[in-house]
Formats: C-alpha cells, sequence, structure tokens
C-alpha cells in the first residue's frame, strides 16, 4: 500500500478553527490499496478539519460515482456514491487506531493521513448487493436477463386450464396473512 502524501493533512500550522481540505480520486487510488472491485471511479471528498487546543475533529464527505458490475447480469453500470465519516484526533503516548471513531496519534505528530479512512468511507458505502438499476425497472436487456426469463419456473396447467390443486393449497400460504 502506498502512503498516499496528498492526504496528510499537516495541522501543525493551523489556527484554532475549521479548515477545508478538498480531494479528488479515482480508481488508482483503490488500485493502491489492492482492491480491484470497481472498474473505475470518480468521487469527490471533503474534509473539514476543525482544530481545537487538545484535539482535532475530522469530518469527511464524499460523493461521485463508482463503475461496478452488477451481480445478476454481470453487466457494469454507475453506482452512486455518498458517504460520510466523523472522526476525532487525540494526542497520546502512541498511536491507537483500534476505535473506529477516535484516533490516538503521538505527541510530536504534526499531520494525520486519513487516506486508509477515505478508502473504508467509500468502500463501506457501496451496498453489499449491487444491482443495475436496468434489472429493477426491467429495461436491461442482457444475455443472461434472456435466460434467466427462459429458465423461470412456469404454472403447470391441465388442458381445461386448471391447475394442480395439491399446488392451490399450498399457494394460499402465500396469501393468507
Amino acid at each position: 500500500m502506498m502512503k498516499h502524501k496528498e492526504f496528510s493533512i499537516p495541522f501543525s500550522g493551523l489556527k484554532q478553527g475549521k479548515h477545508t481540505f478538498e480531494f479528488t480520486i479515482n480508481n488508482t487510488f483503490f488500485e493502491s490499496f489492492e482492491y480491484h472491485e470497481f472498474n473505475s471511479a470518480q468521487l469527490n471528498v471533503s474534509l473539514v478539519l476543525n482544530r481545537m487546543s487538545t484535539m482535532l475533529e475530522l469530518e469527511m464527505e464524499t460523493t461521485g460515482t463508482v463503475n461496478v458490475n452488477c451481480d445478476i447480469t454481470s453487466e457494469a453500470y454507475d453506482q452512486d456514491i455518498a458517504a460520510s465519516l466523523e472522526l476525532v484526533v487525540k494526542f497520546g503516548d502512541v498511536y491507537n487506531d483500534e476505535n473506529d471513531e477516535i484516533l490516538v496519534i503521538p505527541h510530536g505528530e504534526h499531520q494525520v493521513n486519513v487516506a486508509q479512512y477515505v478508502y473504508e468511507m467509500v468502500v463501506l458505502a457501496v451496498p453489499a448487493k449491487r444491482l443495475h438499476p436496468g434489472v429493477l425497472d426491467g429495461t436491461l436487456e442482457s444475455e443472461a436477463i434472456d435466460k434467466l426469463r427462459e429458465l423461470q419456473p412456469k404454472e403447470i396447467k391441465d388442458n381445461k386450464g386448471n391447475t394442480d390443486p395439491r399446488w392451490d393449497a399450498l399457494k394460499k400460504l402465500l396469501t393468507d396473512k
């Protein structure tokens, strides 16, 4: 993993109060973490650092899109991403990042690197099940969708159009709620 110097925030020379930082990240950022789930990415990260005398408060927000493959059809599509993360940076004797919301850095440090937190914020904002919008509204035409329609179970009817009565009793269970 690269160190990502552009995500190191030097706070030692900053006055107390709020300071804003902007970052633009693409797929090379995620590839440096050896994360290859995105085909492409175009994200904007806004970071507000509130410097106080004894600690730092970081508020990160990201918006943009990542191009991922649908879990059902393997078709690529753009997934909108909007995420936020709040982090408190305190000073202590040793570096400690065991808590998700509090980062402890040694007293002598003069900068904090937020690349890992940006990475985690974006990756966790992507839905666990990636579903192409065309699958949801029925507009996507692909070989996978055609094959799923072809293999879809059909209702079995006799010559008169009646269904098997054994299955009718089971269908009642679905509607009796």
